[in-house]
């Protein structure tokens, strides 16, 4: 019987297994032989990162959890895929399937490969170009080392073709997260408090940022959020605070009436709000995505973008990381004159089904 282990690790890449594991478990019922096990490398380790998530996605718990969340980059690469290898080797796959770009799909694709086992990467051939954003150094070295690219759009395909990958490892797929966006859409629920129960549907904005280059340095995450609250012209602005920005926010000292700074949200009450939002302004490549996908005007503040076909046929913006340069993108939005999402190939909910029948197809049970 075929194998598979799904690996996962922090918050994007719940949305992104879920529907996955959902083919998965949907092909067993109709009787064919193919096993999953599933690893949460614990790379996000709070509960509002990450565990809401199983309940919220209905994914199954975790048959193993290798505990390696904390530290620095480094020290958290290490300490996964010394765990990550023990689990290998007490339950070999036949290939090991990771997702995005984060430190975990890195640390496990190298574990895996080291062992002389089959990588399969979700969203390989995404570049931006950036080699200063972890992520972009995450993709490289993952995608050198995989044998399965599942891609979401020709602009990765083509990222991998100009690398001299052969044409039958790339399989254009679509998105999963997209998978996971339209399955939940009907279930999104606005958060709970005071706050949130005198929202009026495209009067507010969704902010979010934890990018080093935005949040790092005080007088620049300083003057960025002044010029949010200028161009925004006093609508309310959520922000729920990733714990890296929570830290630099703290001595800033920022307090504006209409900024609402909450914790992280479970994905049904932040997508609710995304959906419902006037503008997103964000530094996630994620969340363009899953605006694009909702038709709502997203700005993007980071120089450049792995997801250029949320700018080509989506709703986002580059705006940069220079504060100045913010006004006319804000000015656009509030006049209503934003650009409307054109779809976007394959991202149409189904790409999960195509990646396990890609997978199950190249592995046939023995």
């Amino acid at each position: 019987m075929a194998t598979f282990t799904i690996v996962a690790g922090a918050r994007p890449n719940f949305m992104k297994i879920a529907p996955i594991i959902h083919q998965f478990i949907k092909k067993q019922e109709q009787g064919i032989e193919v096993n999953y096990r599933l690893v949460h490398t614990g790379q996000h380790y709070d509960k509002k990162m990450s565990g809401d998530f199983f309940e919220q996605l209905n994914i199954p718990e975790p048959h193993a959890n290798l505990g390696g969340g904390g530290g620095t980059q480094a020290e958290q690469t290490a300490a996964i895929m010394v765990a990550f290898e023990k689990e290998l080797l007490e339950n070999r796959p036949d290939l090991v399937l990771v997702v995005g770009d984060v430190t975990s799909t890195l640390a496990c694709s190298i574990a895996a490969k080291k062992l002389q086992i089959d990588v399969g990467h979700v969203e390989g051939g995404i570049r931006s170009g950036d080699l200063g954003m972890p992520e972009e150094i995450n993709r490289m070295v993952t995608d050198s080392i995989t044998d399965h690219f599942f891609t979401t759009s020709e602009i990765a395909n083509n990222n991998l073709r100009k690398s001299g990958f052969p044409e039958e490892n790339i399989h254009y797929v679509g998105n999963t997260m997209i998978d996971t966006l339209m399955a939940q859409m009907p279930r999104f629920q606005k958060p709970e408090g005071e706050l949130f129960s005198t929202l009026e549907s495209g009067q507010y904005f969704v902010m979010t940022m934890h990018r080093p280059a935005n949040v790092d340095q005080e007088h620049k995450l300083k003057a960025m959020i002044e010029a949010i609250l200028e161009g925004t012209q006093g609508l309310p602005i959520l922000f729920p605070v990733h714990p890296r920005t929570a830290k630099n926010l703290q001595s800033l000292g920022i307090e504006a009436p209409n900024l609402h700074m909450s914790d992280p949200l479970g994905y049904l009450e932040f997508n609710y709000l995304v959906k419902n939002a006037k503008g997103v302004i964000t530094d996630s490549g994620g969340i363009t995505e899953e605006a694009s996908v909702m038709n709502v005007p997203c700005i993007t503040l980071r120089d450049t973008t792995e997801r250029a076909e949320t700018i080509h046929l989506g709703t986002n913006e580059l705006a940069g990381t220079d504060p100045t340069k913010l006004r006319p993108y804000l000015e656009k939005i509030m006049k209503g004159e934003w650009k409307q999402y054109q779809g976007i190939p394959l991202w149409d909910g189904k790409t999960a089904e195509r990646i396990v029948s890609i997978l199950i197809d190249s592995y046939p049970a023995s």
